[in-house]
């Protein structure tokens, strides 16, 4: 039987408030202390490099990290945890070491690394009903794409770039901190390796122009506001070749005139006399599909809430869908006409008549409140 998966705060040996700068440290110690290289024919050792490489996955991600701290393993299993070997953890968590750091200190291998493109945001409003279903919206966007001139390059056609003298073409250059050394990117040429005498007129040497496009958004139904939408590849530019970024959507969504949105719940206020409320009642209410009836029984309390199953907003990764909550408050009319006043006098006077068991106890005990003070004060009149 395969053991049981630690608790990844454990095996990290952090706290459940652990910062991401101290998630940070916390991985970095333990990535050296395990280190293949470091440990050689120690598969003990392997293994718990692994396990500290599969927590911090989980744990630096805010999203991996909300799923484990509710559902705990289960939450986050099959959800891209866990690694093959050590080489797809260099890929993951190379960056935190500051650079190559295993590859100059352990005697790796060189990789050369291209640099991502930069992601940018755009924003789409929605309307209740269009975060509901689902929709199509339309983007505008300007990002940074290839020099059509210099093709990138950055040097003016008809001449080449140099190699930097700093890092002589490698764009890396290596700092010395204790026993560790440190590889990052050159100052000069900003991790290129080469340095551009004649820049592109176009683009003055950057090799990328800014352009506005337009893009078509798939908004998923069931999405909140504060939520966003990817669209891979359709950031930034790399500066060097590298893949482009990411576009991220991010999604506000419209108060509603009527429905209030809980999570997947939306609530709704509904409006009762006192007839109404008193005798029951039978009342169309507004849902997102159309008009539902609803049956009010008699005796109904203001502020009491009724479920319908099924009719609130789909959860935009499962697709069920929650409740609708309808509240209801017994409505006091300001002025009434005479005959209603008529009518509610009567009223009055037949509930001093029959008084109702829950008013004649609250009576009572104002009653028996001051027969106590005045027996209280005749006592202590006597004794003095």
């Amino acid at each position: 039987m395969a053991s049981a998966k630690r608790d990844y705060y454990e095996v990290l040996g952090v706290s459940r408030t652990v910062t991401s700068v101290e998630l940070s440290k916390a991985y970095r110690k333990l990535a050296i202390k395990y280190h293949p290289d470091s440990n050689p024919d120690d598969e003990n050792a392997v293994a718990k490099f692994k396990e500290a490489a599969e927590a911090y996955e989980v744990l630096n991600d805010p999203q991996k990290r909300a799923r484990y701290d509710q559902y705990g393993h289960a939450g986050v299993d099959g959800r891209g945890g866990g690694f093959q070997d050590v080489g797809d953890i260099f890929e993951a968590f190379g960056d935190i070491f500051g650079g190559s750091i295993f590859e100059d200190f352990f005697g790796g291998r060189s990789r050369s690394r291209v640099r991502r493109g930069a992601d940018v945001r755009c924003d789409v409003t929605l309307d209740l009903e269009e975060a509901a279903a689902g929709t199509t919206k339309t983007v505008a966007l300007t990002r940074h794409e290839m020099c059509d001139v210099c093709e990138g390059s950055g040097a003016e056609p008809g001449s080449e770039p140099q190699v930097c003298g700093r890092c002589r073409g490698q764009g890396q250059v290596v700092q010395a901190t204790g026993i560790l050394r440190v590889q990052t990117a050159c100052p000069q040429c900003r991790g290129r390796g080469k340095v551009i005498t004649s820049p592109c007129r176009k683009c003055d040497g950057s090799g990328a122009q800014p352009r506005s496009v337009t893009l078509e958004v798939t908004i998923p139904a069931g999405v909140d506001d504060g939520m966003r939408v990817r669209l891979a590849g359709e950031g930034q530019a790399s500066p060097d070749g590298g893949p482009p970024g990411d576009a991220y959507c991010f999604i506000r969504v419209r108060p509603h005139s009527i429905f209030r949105r809980e999570g997947s719940d939306l609530a709704i206020q509904l409006p009762l006399s006192y007839s109404q409320a008193v005798l029951g009642t039978s009342l169309d209410i507004p849902t997102l599909n159309g008009k539902k009836s609803v049956e009010i029984p008699a005796g109904t309390q203001s502020g009491e809430v009724f479920e319908l199953r099924g009719l609130g907003m789909p959860d935009p990764r499962s697709g069920m869908r929650g409740d609708l909550l309808v509240q209801t408050f017994v409505e006091i009319p300001k002025k009434v006409n005479a005959k209603q006043e008529e009518l509610l006098r009567q009223l009055a006077d037949l509930e001093e008549q029959n008084v109702t068991p829950h008013r004649k106890s609250f009576f009572e005990r104002v009653f028996d409140y001051f027969r106590s003070e005045d027996e209280t004060n005749q006592v202590e009149s006597r004794e003095e």
